[in-house]
């Protein structure tokens, strides 16, 4: 572990990854796996072909998107191999997913609303009103949402922007707000941000608290390592490949939407904004257009099945809230609409479909939740429950439900958490071995590493590389330098990813494969403090994630107790640290602090984003210390920097 000194926290890490060369080309299909992706049931309609094109304004007219320094963030040639029948080594059904979601290029909705997409992993939306535009979730990151802004200038009135509304807490809902208005612009009231209530707190607590870890499981999760093709990324399911290395930026809203039926008259258009809180993100809403007869669907409809639980980590969303969002939707809003919209996807144009749509996508959920209920009150577990759940063919022959980018299995398994937590009940479940010290056990019970190997083998001869992966993972964390278990290993995942229909399962198979042929690639890391995000984020964050920080081991035996004062803030705040805990208090004195500290918020904003370190705060005058100026040294000494890069698939 590395250790910290002079800061005060180590935000999220950006990915600054493209595809790497791989020094083991990847595996074919095998017969077992061409076999199994030829009876793989795929979507029959056309209609989703159709209306990818239908508005086509124009295409992306230029090769690719830079930041300022000349590095590549997007190329738009990415995913021109995506044409024609599926390859052997793509399940065919996310084949034709991955067709429908890399078609890009500005489009018209409907009379006045035009979408971005293909810029990026979301779509940007772009209301025209009487005397200039509305912008609905301006990318992640501001290089991305520059160029989509430009290609809708290039072809509609250059009108400027009167209005921004995140719909939801995620990045790429919000990142790129800088890459098309300043903050000043925001400050003057000249432009107004709209946001569901608790959108700040959200976006900044999802990125800092398990941050870290969050961010090496997207790296699985989104195939970072990956190249673009048949044996590598296929887009995600919900959109392009997450563009990575882009500036990502915040600026904090100013208008907080509270309750369902808020109604904003925003540059001469209303807007009726509904609560859909704990759906697809613990902040979020979808609204609808009255002038336009059009519906923001925000994330909580879009054309496939969506995260229960999000594969690189988040806290489990409420299933129940998502069908009830979605059939308030439909009874409210879809005869009366000519178009539905999302953050990501393709619109559904008519009043008669759109009511199907949503219809089907709310049952999809209710399906999902009662049926795993139904079977966790009988005692089963959420593995067996995974394995026994099946859609209705009415609503899974639906394109737009389907385990493109969540998936049936995962979801069922997260209903479960979110009822009853990780515990099965099972007794041998509570105080399982780790990880490596069952492996080695596991590995001693079957006869050794190479009976492991064998049996492994054998199960890959025979197809079934679940028990593959499961008897070989064994081997790998019982015996990490073992090259043929580790090999034997990535040829499992390989096969389990070519005949995944959802994207991130087949992500994450292939990079574990990666990972496992060619070991851990840390000179492609680049990590990047988001100035925007630090700022955003309140004392009470900062010094929560110092707790989080903290080497309990360093601090055994330690007492530190110290006074802060934030004079831009005009808050105080007394910190101790005893028992190997850091603790927080906003408004106490202590009245024989170790020292004091008088500074700006602003300061240790510069401070977290590397801009100018504590020593040269303090010899500056930025930071002002009366008592034992050593202590708050010492205390920050005691902070870890995560080291992204931790093992997955191996130990």
């Amino acid at each position: 572990m590395k250790t910290k000194i002079l800061t005060l926290v180590s935000l999220f890490t950006l990915l600054s990854f493209m595809a790497f060369a791989q020094k083991v080309e990847p595996n074919d299909a095998s017969k077992f796996t061409v076999e199994f992706n030829k009876k793989v049931a795929i979507p029959t309609s056309t209609e989703d072909f159709d209306d990818i094109k239908r508005g086509l304004v124009a295409k992306f007219d230029i090769p690719e998107i830079k930041n300022d320094e000349g590095k590549l963030i997007w190329d738009f040639a990415t995913y021109q191999f995506l044409t024609g029948n599926a390859p052997e080594t793509v399940n065919p059904s996310l084949w034709r997913q991955g067709i429908l979601t890399s078609y890009a290029g500005l489009f018209k909705v409907t009379d006045n609303i035009y979408q971005i997409r293909g810029a990026d992993v979301s779509n940007m939306t772009i209301i025209e009103g009487s005397k200039g535009i509305i912008v609905i979730d301006p990318l992640i990151s501001a290089e991305c949402a520059k160029v989509a802004l430009e290609l809708y200038y290039k072809h509609r009135p250059k009108t400027p922007i009167k209005a921004v509304i995140y719909t939801h807490s995620h990045v790429d809902h919000y990142g790129g707000v800088k890459g098309i208005i300043s903050e000043k612009d925001v400050k003057s009231g000249k432009i107004k941000i709209y946001a569901p209530e608790g959108f700040l707190d959200h976006a900044i607590s999802e990125n800092v608290y398990a941050g870290n870890a969050m961010s090496r499981r997207a790296m699985y999760s989104y195939g970072e390592l990956l190249p673009f093709g048949p044996k590598g990324e296929v887009t995600n399911g919900l959109g392009i490949k997450t563009s990575t290395g882009g500036t990502v930026t915040l600026i904090p809203p100013t208008v907080i939407i509270k309750k369902d039926g808020e109604k904003h008259k925003i540059d001469g258009v209303e807007v009726v904004f509904m609560m859909a809180k704990n759906t697809e993100a613990p902040s979020e809403m979808f609204f609808y257009f009255p002038k336009f007869k059009a519906l923001c669907a925000a994330e909580v409809s879009t054309h496939t099945m969506h995260n229960l639980y999000t594969l690189r980590g988040a806290q489990v969303r409420d299933s129940k809230a998502w069908w009830k969002a979605l059939n308030k939707m439909e009874n409210d809003f879809a005869a009366k609409s000519d178009v539905i919209f999302a953050s990501h996807h393709w619109p559904v144009w008519g009043s008669e479909k759109i009511s199907k749509f949503l219809l089907k996508q709310r049952d999809l959920y209710k399906y999902m939740h009662d049926q795993t209920l139904h079977l966790m009150n009988q005692g089963y577990t959420g593995v067996e429950i995974a394995e026994m759940v099946k859609m209705p063919d009415s609503l899974y022959t639906e394109g737009y439900n389907r385990g493109y980018y969540g998936s049936l299995s995962h979801n069922i398994r997260a209903i479960y958490q979110y009822y009853l937590g990780w515990f099965d009940g099972n007794p041998t479940n509570l105080n399982r071995y780790p990880p490596v010290e069952e492996s080695k056990k596991y590995i001693a019970a079957v006869g050794g590493i190479q009976n492991a190997i064998d049996i492994g083998q054998k199960a890959i001869d025979s197809g079934d590389y679940r028990w593959a992966s499961t008897i070989l993972y064994n081997a790998v964390f019982a015996d990490p330098d073992n090259k043929k278990a580790k090999d034997l290993l990535a040829s499992a995942y390989e096969q389990l990813a070519y005949q995944a229909e959802n994207a991130l399962w087949r992500n994450f198979y292939l990079e574990g494969a990666f990972e496992l042929r060619n070991g851990l690639i840390k000179d492609k890391v680049q990590s990047v403090a988001s100035p925007d995000t630090l700022s955003a984020m309140d004392m009470d964050m900062v010094f929560d994630f110092m707790g989080i920080q903290l080497d309990t081991e360093k601090a055994k035996g330690k007492v530190i107790n110290l006074n802060w004062e934030f004079k831009d803030l005009k808050k105080k705040y007394a910190t101790t640290l005893e028992n190997s805990v850091f603790v927080y208090t906003e408004g106490k004195v202590l009245d024989k602090a170790d020292a004091s500290i008088v500074t700006n918020k602003s300061v240790i904003d510069d401070v977290n984003s590397k801009k100018i370190t504590m020593k040269d705060a303090i010899d500056k005058g930025l930071i002002t210390i009366t008592g034992d100026k050593g202590k708050l040294t010492e205390l920050l000494s005691m902070m870890v920097e995560f080291e992204l890069l931790f093992n997955i698939v191996t130990p």
